[in-house]
C-alpha cells in the first residue's frame, strides 16, 4: 500500500477505508484509524465507527470496542474540542482486520454512491452550534450502542454514521436526514409511552385476573389425573 500524507489527503473516504483493509497486519488498531483519517477528524471517525457497528456489530463484544470511542467523540464535539483525543489504552484496542474487510464489502458500494451525490451545502447545519447538538445526540446514541441489546445497534449506528458523513463532507443535507431520523425515533417513543400510559390501567386488572385463574386451572388439570 502506498504511503500517504494523511494530513493533506485528498482520497475519497471509500478509498481510505479500502487501503486500511489492504494492510497485512491481522489486527486493526484504533490508533491506526485516527492517524489514517488525518484532518477528516471527528466526522470520518463517526462515519467509520457507525458503519462498522452496522456491518460487524453482530459479533459479540464488538459494539463495546466500536461504541466506546463514540462516547468520547460526542463529548468532545459538545465541548468544542478542535482535535480528537483518545486515551492511550483506547488507541491500543483492536479488531480483526479480516472481519473489517468482510464488513467493508457490505457497505462500500452504498458509500461510493452517496459520495458521488454529496457536496458542501446548507452550511447552517454544519455550524458550531449544530456540531454541539450533534455531539450531544452522538453521546446518547453511543451509550445505547454499547448496551447489550440484540439488534439495538442498527438504527443508532446508522444515525451516527450519517451525522459523521455530513460533518466530513460539510453536507448539510445529510445532517438534515440524520436529524429527521432522530425526530422519528423520539415521536415513536412518545407514541409508545402514551399508548402504554392510556392502555395499562385497563390491561393490568385483566392481567391480575388471568393470574388468579392459573392456580385454579392447574388444580383442575392435575385433578383429572
Amino acid at each position: 500500500m502506498p504511503d500517504y500524507d494523511y494530513q493533506n489527503d485528498t482520497r475519497p473516504f471509500s478509498r481510505v477505508l479500502e487501503d486500511i483493509g489492504a494492510k497485512d497486519d491481522p489486527k486493526l488498531y484504533l490508533g491506526e484509524l485516527v492517524n489514517a483519517f488525518g484532518e477528516r477528524g471527528f466526522g470520518a471517525l463517526m462515519l467509520f465507527f457507525g458503519l462498522m457497528n452496522v456491518a460487524i456489530g453482530i459479533i459479540p463484544g464488538t459494539t463495546t470496542i466500536l461504541g466506546a470511542p463514540l462516547l468520547l467523540m460526542g463529548l468532545q464535539l459538545t465541548i468544542r474540542q478542535d482535535q480528537l483525543w483518545l486515551p492511550r489504552w483506547a488507541l491500543k484496542r483492536s479488531i480483526d482486520r479480516e472481519a473489517y474487510r468482510s464488513g467493508l464489502e457490505s457497505v462500500l458500494p452504498r458509500l461510493r454512491k452517496v459520495e458521488r451525490l454529496s457536496r458542501p451545502r446548507l452550511s447552517i447545519m454544519t455550524s458550531e452550534v449544530s456540531e454541539v447538538l450533534i455531539g450531544i445526540v452522538t453521546f446518547l446514541l453511543a451509550f445505547i450502542l454499547i448496551l447489550p441489546i440484540w439488534g439495538g445497534n442498527l438504527i443508532p449506528a446508522l444515525i451516527i454514521a450519517t451525522f459523521g458523513f455530513g460533518l466530513m463532507q460539510r453536507d448539510g443535507l445529510a445532517i438534515v436526514i440524520a436529524w429527521s431520523a432522530v425526530g422519528l425515533i423520539c415521536v415513536a417513543g412518545l407514541v409508545v409511552w402514551l399508548a402504554w400510559t392510556w392502555v395499562s390501567p385497563f390491561l393490568l386488572p385483566v392481567w391480575e385476573w388471568a393470574q388468579g385463574l392459573l392456580p385454579n386451572a392447574w388444580a383442575w388439570f392435575t385433578g383429572l389425573f
